[in-house]
């Protein structure tokens, strides 16, 4: 069993972040202008096993990037979960969004304290490139966390 290491990603780590999240078919845009609202998952030889970023708007996080490698667990995606919401308290976010077409991720969300979000989104949102784009997929929906 290989040990996971959860960091927080530096400017250092840009490059290889963005080629992660291209080989997960995942956009790369404003990687670099929120950098520190990143946290990625090595295993002990320095490979990168998980991905996850929020674009922070305002007092609002949207989490995105999330991108797993096959070898990680549950339990390691559970603990990235748990250490980006710590990441969210430290930079005084007030609530987390996040958006997916894959039914099936609802309720491993929802295990987590997110709630599907059946109204409006906040204005603020709809400013996100990433959003808009969420919003031409098929089947997308949002989740939110107060935290």
């Amino acid at each position: 069993m290989m040990e996971a290491i959860i960091k927080c990603a530096g400017p250092e780590d840009v490059t290889r972040l963005e080629l992660f999240l291209q080989k997960a078919n995942l956009s790369t845009e404003g990687i670099q202008e929120s950098i520190e609202y990143f946290l990625i998952m090595e295993n002990n030889m320095s490979d990168l096993k998980a991905t996850i970023g929020i674009e922070p708007i305002g007092k609002i996080g949207l989490l995105r990037s999330l991108a797993i490698t096959k070898d990680a667990s549950e339990k390691e995606l559970i603990l990235l979960f748990e250490q980006i919401l710590k990441l969210a308290r430290d930079k005084q976010l007030e609530t987390l969004y996040l958006a997916s077409n894959k039914k099936n991720s609802i309720e491993f969300f929802q295990l987590l304290g997110f709630v599907q979000e059946t109204s409006d989104l906040p204005a603020a949102l709809y400013e996100s490139e990433h959003v808009k784009y969420i919003l031409t997929v098929d089947n997308s929906y949002f989740l939110k966390l107060s935290i």
